[in-house]
């Protein structure tokens, strides 16, 4: 393979995933080295016109010709025919899935066990380099060291069990989306207190950022043990909190999280079936 820095990324797929994690490797060293395949070429190239070596395609086949890792960023159900359009021309390359419920064994059966193939999960925070992706792979070292290394520039990774990755999609995926509902809505109170709309996003933002600050730079730190902080007797902290509760703050946290599993583990039986 090519020296890192000359590493050829082909990304199959322009959807919100695909097109977050073009946008972050276009911040990153591998910008000048990236085919993108694409039928809307136009809307892909607009954004990006100042990149050196873009290579903007609507042949997936041309695109993964030349490429040392291939990323499967598209919907489930449109995998098993663009593998099978491009299968021929990616032996040997690092085939990486950003694809919903298609296990390891299920990438195996469509294009062979000897294969490199890592399954990720990344997030659309990708697009600023700031992903919780998850990784697994089949056993090939070099694929997942070559995986780290892409997604450790866009953000943190951890490889664990294929089992766990529907897990995974629901907690670093999905839960993009459930921070943002909580930072809405943080900003709707906000609002409503007295800020305008503007003034509410930007204390609600910075207010989450430092409480993850601070749980990532001090590991040995807990939630509760910071909340302990944050609480006095009789304050305005611990009414707030006791108030959510009582409404179920945590409790509609984890039954969607759980809702979101079961809906992942419908898709797995479907592409599976």
């Amino acid at each position: 393979m090519n020296k890192e820095n000359k590493m050829k990324v082909a990304i199959l797929g322009t959807g919100n995933l695909g097109s977050s994690i073009l946008k972050g490797l276009m911040n990153s060293k591998l910008r000048d080295n990236i085919f993108i395949s694409a039928t809307k070429r136009k809307w892909v190239e607009k954004p990006f016109s100042n990149a050196n070596n873009l290579q903007c395609i609507t042949d997936n086949t041309l695109a993964v010709t030349d490429a040392d890792v291939i990323i499967f960023a598209v919907q489930p159900e449109q995998f098993y025919s663009l593998a099978k359009e491009v299968k021929n021309k990616i032996k040997g390359k690092i085939i990486i899935s950003t694809i919903t419920g298609l296990t390891l064994s299920g990438m195996e059966e469509v294009l062979g066990k000897e294969q490199k193939l890592v399954r990720s999960m990344p997030n659309t925070a990708i697009a600023v380099s700031q992903s919780m992706t998850c990784l697994s792979y089949n056993g090939n070292e070099e694929s997942i060291k070559t995986a780290e290394s892409i997604f450790n520039t866009l953000g943190k990774t951890l490889i664990i069990e294929d089992e766990l990755m529907q897990a995974a999609t629901v907690l670093g995926a999905s839960g993009i989306a459930f921070w943002m509902r909580l930072i809405r809505a943080t900003t709707q109170g906000g609002i409503q207190l007295g800020f305008d709309a503007k003034e509410a996003k930007f204390i609600a933002v910075q207010t989450c950022l430092g409480a993850a600050s601070v749980l990532q730079k001090q590991p040995e730190a807990h939630p509760e043990n910071e909340i302990d902080k944050v609480t006095t007797p009789k304050g305005c902290t611990i009414k707030g909190l006791n108030q959510m509760e009582h409404k179920g703050m945590s409790s509609a946290l984890i039954h969607g999280l759980v809702s979101s599993y079961e809906m992942i583990s419908q898709i797995k039986e479907k592409i599976d079936s």
